[in-house]
């Protein structure tokens, strides 16, 4: 394998987005110390359009549109991106090269002045940019508002500081990696609210036609992290999901076998269709499949289809 003299990393512009990439250029750099490893720093759609859900404007896909582009002129050489942000039915010319350690992958409950969901009062405004988020929220807490959250991090901890809401609810991976863990009030668990898939993982993209690149990069694979969020990322992809369903799917390895669990929801919360499989890691994507089939012999493809007609009368 050729070691090239530098690499160039394309990332978004936002402190999260920062500390991923600079955490895969310093790992980079311990494996290649011969390398020179540099960041091409972007603004992509998704920043700036704040004003709007992400499932009216396009989805998640629209934070890695330009960092694409990027890898298709030549101007970067990989990009780093929060897996759950990499869209599943991700095209040729691209490939995920490799998916990292993952970090915590729990919703974290953040709130000035209460410690859990279960003490928010009637009325009680919660903020999140996830329908996935607000859909398990509001079948848990009826009496709860909740209401649309968008802007990274610090943007979003600033309108809870200012009052907007009582209490947000963030991936407690970005928190934990910028340092701000003390900003949470209590850890949601899995089971009650199942992440998205993907979430807490990094993903590293390239052109498929770059083999000197996946080469290079799967010193960085964290094998474990890799099995699961294929599978619950083949569920995502079996259900076409997007950012106008909401849809979770977590899997952890119990020795040599995955146990993963789904979930499809009405935004509302009324209704909302689980399935749970295990099987063995070697057949990550076949299990994602398999939870898919179940979810849609239950009615996740009604689910689905309101989901994405409500989100176009909406636009």
């Amino acid at each position: 394998m050729k070691i090239p003299e530098k690499l160039v990393i394309a990332t978004r512009e936002s402190r999260l987005a920062l500390w991923q990439a600079e955490y895969v250029q310093a790992k980079l750099s311990a494996l290649y110390p011969q390398t020179k490893v540099e960041l091409l720093k972007m603004t992509t759609r998704g920043d700036q359009i704040l004003d709007k859900t992400l499932s009216k404007v396009g989805g998640k896909g629209l934070f890695v549109k330009e960092l694409e582009t990027a890898l298709l002129d030549g101007r970067a050489d990989l990009a780093v991106h929060s897996l759950k942000d990499v869209p599943v039915d991700l095209q040729h010319p691209f490939q995920l090269a490799c998916v990292m350690e993952r970090e915590d992958p729990r919703d974290a409950f953040v709130s000035n002045d209460y410690t859990q969901l279960s003490d928010l009062p009637a009325g009680a405004i919660v903020g999140t940019s996830s329908l996935r988020r607000e859909s398990q929220i509001r079948e848990r807490y009826p009496h709860l508002i909740v209401k649309s959250l968008r802007g990274n991090l610090d943007t979003r901890l600033r309108k809870l500081d200012e009052g907007q809401y009582a209490a947000i609810i963030l991936a407690a991976a970005g928190l934990k990696r910028l340092k701000l863990a003390e900003r949470i009030q209590s850890y949601i668990t899995i089971e009650e609210s199942l992440p998205a898939a993907g979430q807490g993982a990094l993903g590293i993209e390239i052109l498929a036609a770059r083999q000197d690149m996946y080469d290079l990069l799967q010193a960085l694979k964290h094998d474990n992290t890799q099995a699961c969020t294929i599978a619950e990322r083949a569920v995502s992809f079996a259900l076409g999901g997007s950012c106008q369903v909401p849809l979770a799917a977590h899997a952890v390895l119990e020795n040599d076998t995955l146990y993963l669990r789904a979930l499809v929801a009405a935004t509302d919360g009324s209704h909302i269709i689980r399935a749970e499989k295990r099987g063995r890691m070697t057949q990550a994507y076949t299990l994602g499949i398999e939870v898919a089939d179940v979810l849609k012999q239950s009615g996740a493809k009604v689910l689905i289809e309101q989901a994405i007609n409500a989100a176009k009368l909406d636009k």
